[in-house]
């Protein structure tokens, strides 16, 4: 591992806490495609199957705010796990109805419950940040390094959901996924030392959500567009390699796609760019909308698998830099919820691309259903040029100015407010 990375380490705690992040943060990138897995396997029906991984997103985009600001008031023990045990249970119960036949309505209800969630990555980070609040370097290289656990989870977790959900029993890929939710979340919250402190409402007095800021707004309202995106490639994927006669290479497709994120990643947490963050956010958005469209002519399996790894090249650095952005615009005590909330965009986003393309493939086909992915990044785009004077504004009435470093004093006094 590279100087950088092995350095952030040196903190005491900083290795278990990451551990259980990395197997708490695994069922992100299964419970979805396991579901779609488990459905389209039983039934066939891609539109159900999607539809119910829609549910399951928007419930957890819609209650996964709620817990992580419950975290920042009350701690990550006292909130994670009873948060875990109902959706876990939420799961296994949704695991019976599938395999039984029960009605629809029931798989809905169970998705619906199973959205409390808890976002285990915005707990890491939220960790990170207590540890190198007075390190902006070495802060952006653990956010850096926690983007590439992301990506390895997105590698290896459709794998598992689909090579399970399609070689051992359908219902095996969420099974799996909800164990390591169970595991990982009770390994985090034992880990007491490097847990933020709570900041109740008595203390701060302000009750008013995080994403009343302008700039919180702006980003979760492009990582809706984002998820939309990913929601729309991973029910395309799976639709376009099973009319390849190769479904469970979707799995690998859709690995090959978070090694590209993974891999540029890597790289920039190695760099300290200099320069306005806001623009490097604006760009990378633009990357990944204008990267969607060599997949309209994707014709075999092989193209599509480059094309998807030089799509995910854009998705790490943005995502990185978006959390040194919602570092300067939302106040320390409510930073967990400010990270959830772009979470929360992209499970919104999630649920509206792969219902949407669910019916699309079911309509016109496999590579139709990548019409939706590159209209979603050119909403993305749209979004992000629109909001961009707000994200220039800085939280507080402070007036940006560059710096002797390149960064805007804006930023350097939104990380020293989250100190």
């Amino acid at each position: 591992m590279p100087s950088p990375y092995r350095a952030i380490f040196g903190a005491p705690g900083t290795k278990g806490f990451s551990a259980a992040g990395l197997v708490g943060r695994l069922p992100i990138s299964m419970v979805g495609v396991g579901i779609l897995t488990m459905i389209s396997e039983i039934t066939g029906r891609y539109a159900m199957a999607s539809a119910l991984t829609g549910t399951l997103a928007l419930a957890a985009a819609v209650i996964g705010p709620q817990v992580s600001r419950l975290v920042d008031q009350h701690g990550q023990r006292a909130v994670l796990r009873p948060a875990t045990l109902i959706s876990v249970a939420a799961v296994a119960l949704l695991l019976v109805a599938a395999a039984n036949g029960w009605p629809d309505w029931t798989l809905f209800v169970c998705a619906a419950v199973a959205g409390c969630v808890p976002s285990v990555g915005s707990m890491v980070r939220a960790r990170w940040t207590v540890i190198y609040r007075d390190s902006p370097r070495e802060l952006h290289t653990a956010y850096s390094f926690e983007s590439v656990v992301d990506e390895v989870c997105f590698i290896f977790g459709p794998i598992l959901a689909i090579g399970l959900s399609t070689t051992w029993f359908p219902e095996a890929g969420p099974l799996i996924a909800a164990v390591c939710l169970l595991v990982g979340v009770w390994l985090l919250t034992a880990q007491r030392s490097t847990e933020p402190a709570p900041h109740p409402r008595a203390q701060d007095g302000d009750r008013a959500s995080a994403l009343r800021s302008p700039g919180l707004q702006v980003l979760t309202a492009t990582f809706v567009a984002t998820g939309a995106i990913f929601g729309s490639i991973d029910v395309s994927t799976l639709a376009f390699a099973e009319e390849q006669s190769h479904k469970s290479a979707a799995s690998f497709i859709l690995a090959i796609w978070a090694a590209g994120s993974c891999l540029a990643g890597i790289v920039f947490g190695l760099l300290h760019l200099k320069g306005r963050t806001e623009l490097r956010w604006v760009l990378g958005v633009c990357a990944m909308a204008v990267s969607m469209i060599p997949l309209l002519l994707a014709g075999n399996l092989p193209f599509l698998a480059v094309a998807l790894f030089v799509s995910g090249l854009a998705i790490a650095p943005t995502m990185i830099t978006t959390m040194a952005l919602i570092e300067a615009h939302v106040p320390h005590a409510k930073l967990t919820e400010g990270m959830t909330w772009i979470s929360t965009g992209l499970a919104v986003g999630i649920a509206l691309g792969s219902s949407v393309t669910g019916w699309v493939v079911d309509a016109a086909g496999a590579r139709t259903g990548y019409v939706v992915s590159v209209s979603a990044g050119v909403a993305a785009a749209a979004v992000a040029f629109a909001g961009y004077r707000r994200l220039t504004r800085p939280a507080q009435g402070e007036v940006p100015a560059i710096d002797g470093d390149g960064d805007s004093k804006a930023e350097q006094q939104g990380t020293d407010r989250v100190a």
